[in-house]
């Protein structure tokens, strides 16, 4: 066997993969703008709307290939916004978030799936990982996808009871004043 007749193969399959990792949808950019993460939930009963002012997000999909899509978010504790600054910082203490111990939450993908009955490319089933305050559940949670111009448009809502997290410890653990039940929802807008 020849030097050449070696690489000559070998230099096909490298050019091969190079073409085939060049060809492969690249990481979508999150118009931070655009985008936003908040929670809702009840006090005494209440609606009360919160958002988050600093996350960020790496998405990777294909709306035709969903099942090899990648998705994470990680979100700055210390950014979430009841709109009173009062209330931020008790909301950072160790009873609720536990901020200088915990600064990010984050949620990991490990499925998206086509939902059953939807058009096409429209809404998905997603499964991950959610991670608040150092303790990890499995959730799951529906996803409508869309485009707008040049843009693809991300809309979810996932339900999470605060008490799993240990987000209300001591006297907050009453669910009477805050409930239980938390809707985290975010609206992502990112381009190629």
């Amino acid at each position: 066997m020849t030097l050449r007749s070696f690489l000559s193969p070998s230099l096909a399959a490298i050019g091969a993969i190079a073409l085939a990792t060049a060809a492969q949808a690249a990481p979508l950019k999150i118009d931070a703008a655009k985008s936003t993460v908040g929670a809702t939930f009840k006090q005494l009963n209440v609606p009360v709307d919160a958002k988050f002012k600093k996350f960020t997000a790496a998405i990777d999909f294909d709306p035709a290939k969903p099942a090899a899509g990648k998705a994470s978010i990680d979100i700055d504790i210390a950014s979430f916004d009841l709109g009173e600054a009062e209330y931020n910082k008790e909301v950072q203490k160790k009873e609720w978030f536990n901020a200088a111990q915990f600064p990010k939450a984050t949620f990991v993908a490990s499925s998206i799936k086509p939902s059953a009955g939807a058009p096409a490319g429209t809404k998905f089933d997603v499964a991950g990982k959610l991670t608040i305050k150092g303790k990890s559940t499995d959730v799951s949670f529906p996803l409508a996808v869309k485009k707008e111009g040049n843009a693809q448009v991300f809309d979810g809502t996932l339900p999470i009871k605060r008490l799993t997290y240990n987000i209300g410890e001591g006297e907050w653990k009453d669910t009477g004043m805050v409930a239980d039940e938390v809707n985290i929802k975010f609206h992502i807008v990112a381009t190629q």
